[in-house]
Parts: structure tokens; C-alpha cells; sequence
């Protein structure tokens, strides 16, 4: 039986079989990478549940909005330091709902939330606190910095993967071991 997960060429495919083209050099980005360029938790880092949970609800005290809504309001309120995925808010916005915190409906072909009597008392125990996008935005320094940092990054080395001559990638594999060996001194600094 073919094992989807193996560089083998008997199903054809290859390196760009089950997986995608990684470029020339057979690039795979380090683990965990893929969900950071993809957008989960984006490149502040992704929040505690109970972050946007107060970001969701917070917002729908302003007006009702659909997900996708969401999602880009706390994205440009963050300042871009935040920007959830649908896979976070999407199922907590179903958790509200069957918390009967939020309701829905339908408008334009797309499922509109608003607040419910209930949810409007939740807000309320949390006016006294800073907005869960205020903190992202305040918290692009330190280790958001340095995730934002490594995010910006990663597109650059696909990218050389994906197309770079065979001297530039040579002379990209300089300058990343010249950084590895830098950081690893700033590690063993005191």
C-alpha cells in the first residue's frame, strides 16, 4: 500500500504529490510554521481562549456582524498584531450560541450574530477591563515582535526555495547559517 506521507516517486508524484511544491530544493517550512503563515493566531501569536471569547462578545455589543466580520475588526483594531482564524471563531461563536449568549440569523446568505439579553449581561461583567485587541496591539513587542519577525521571514525563504537560482539559494544557505550562529551567541549572552 502507497504511504501518502513518503518521497517516493511510484505514485508519480513526488514531492509534489500529496503535499504541494516546495520548491525546488524540496523546502519544508520547520513544524508548527505552516499554521503560522497560514493565519492561526497570525503573528501575535494565537489568544487564550477566554481572549476571544470577551473579543467576540465585545464586539457584538457594537452591532450585530457575521464571522468573517469578526475576524477582520479584530485584525485592524490590533493593528494587525491579531488576526484570528475562522477555526477559532467560528466555534466560538457556536459555543455562544449554545451558551445562549449569542443568536443568529440569516441575512444576505450569510449567518449574522447579535447579542442576547444574556450575552449583553456577560459584556457588562467585563466593561471595567481593557479590550482583548487593545492588549494585542500594546503587545507587539517582546516575544509578538519576534513571532512577527520570524512570520515576515518565512514568506521570503518559500519563495527562494520555490524559484531562487542555484547561487542564490547557496548564497541564502550563507546568510542563514551566518543568523543561526548569531543568535545562538545572543542565547549565550549574559
Amino acid at each position: 500500500m502507497h504511504n501518502p506521507h513518503t518521497n517516493d516517486e511510484s505514485c508519480g508524484r513526488g514531492m509534489r504529490g500529496h503535499h504541494g511544491d516546495f520548491g525546488k530544493m524540496g523546502f519544508k517550512p520547520p513544524f508548527g510554521m505552516m499554521a503560522h503563515m497560514h493565519g492561526m493566531g497570525g503573528p501575535g501569536g494565537r489568544a487564550r481562549r477566554g481572549d476571544v471569547r470577551t473579543a467576540v462578545l465585545r464586539l457584538l455589543s457594537e452591532a450585530p456582524m457575521h464571522g468573517y466580520q469578526i475576524i477582520q475588526e479584530l485584525s485592524a483594531r490590533s493593528g494587525g498584531s491579531w488576526s484570528p482564524s475562522a477555526g477559532s471563531i467560528y466555534p466560538m461563536l457556536q459555543m455562544l450560541a449554545d451558551e445562549g449568549l449569542v443568536t443568529s440569523e440569516e441575512a444576505a446568505g450569510k449567518k449574522v450574530f447579535s447579542l442576547t439579553d444574556s450575552g449583553i449581561a456577560a459584556v457588562a461583567e467585563t466593561a471595567d477591563q481593557p479590550a482583548p485587541w487593545e492588549d494585542a496591539a500594546q503587545g507587539n513587542t517582546g516575544a509578538a515582535a519576534y513571532r512577527e519577525a520570524a512570520g515576515k521571514l518565512m514568506p521570503a525563504l518559500f519563495q527562494l526555495g520555490k524559484s531562487g537560482t542555484p547561487d542564490q539559494i547557496t548564497a541564502a544557505i550563507e546568510v542563514l547559517n551566518d543568523t543561526r550562529k548569531k543568535i545562538y551567541a545572543i542565547l549565550a549572552e549574559d
